[in-house]
């Protein structure tokens, strides 16, 4: 497929930003990409649980924007046949040099033009993907199409509130090293109600969405706003308010 790059960074917000993290993916603690490293430590065991409860220990899975390949590269450890997409081919480099299977299958690919025929994954994921485009829903459309009956797709991104604005946005230029100008856009942010209705409009039934935030009472925060650093241990938890950030996954209906 030949991708139209500049109209597609125009639609993917800060796609460039990634483009230009090289090794700083996996090694950079000043860096609000320490934070997602970190976040991906507690959702990783979470998805995990749900694809072997629904699928099993061995499934197909597209991994949507997959950046430098965390999940892809933990999916593929765990035994799961993977294939990650992104426009960015410098992140597909790093992925590749990370995943220590040698068994992903990494590829230059369209998020609102999948690659691949309809019904071809058991599982699709659009991890910290959701707030980067500038049409969602047609993201969870295409994720919807190249599912199995059965399948599952998994999300997360932040609310749209006043909260998440102070928490997310400002937290982060104010404490955070090297966060670039206009990282994350508020406009882009999702009510997990509008994430619903997208969600049923698709033929997706949604299995579970919870919240995820920061640990406020841990001392690796103290530390990150003293020294604008991300301490390697510093915490995410899951919680029952999706005022700042949630993550999720729903179901593609078999009937379909």
């Amino acid at each position: 497929m030949d991708l139209d790059l500049a109209k597609l960074d125009k639609e993917i917000v800060n796609n460039d930003v990634y483009d230009q993290l090289a090794e700083r993916w996996y090694e950079a603690q000043d860096d609000p990409i320490a934070l997602l490293r970190n976040q991906h430590k507690l959702e990783m065991p979470w998805i995990l649980e749900q694809i072997r409860r629904h699928i099993g220990y061995r499934s197909e899975v597209l991994d949507m924007g997959c950046g430098a390949g965390f999940l892809a590269n933990d999916l593929a450890l765990a035994g799961h046949s993977v294939t990650g997409i992104d426009l960015s081919t410098s992140s597909l480099k790093i992925a590749e040099s990370r995943d220590k299977t040698r068994t992903v299958r990494y590829q230059q690919g369209d998020v609102y033009q999948v690659p691949f025929p309809r019904e071809s994954f058991d599982v699709v994921a659009a991890m910290d993907l959701l707030e980067h485009v500038s049409d969602p829903q047609k993201v969870i459309d295409e994720a919807t199409r190249v599912l199995r009956p059965g399948g599952l797709f998994f999300f997360n991104t932040f609310s749209k509130n006043p909260l998440a604005w102070l928490v997310v946005i400002k937290g982060m230029e104010w404490f955070v090293k090297n966060t670039p100008k206009d990282y994350h856009v508020y406009s882009l942010f999702i009510d997990p109600k509008q994430i619903r209705v997208w969600l049923e409009e698709a033929g997706l039934q949604e299995m579970q969405i919870r919240g995820i935030r920061p640990v406020f009472a841990q001392k690796a925060l103290l530390r990150l706003m003293k020294t604008g650093v991300v301490p390697k241990e510093f915490r995410f938890t899951f919680s029952k308010s999706t005022l700042i950030s949630y993550t999720g996954y729903a179901k593609k209906l078999r009937e379909q």
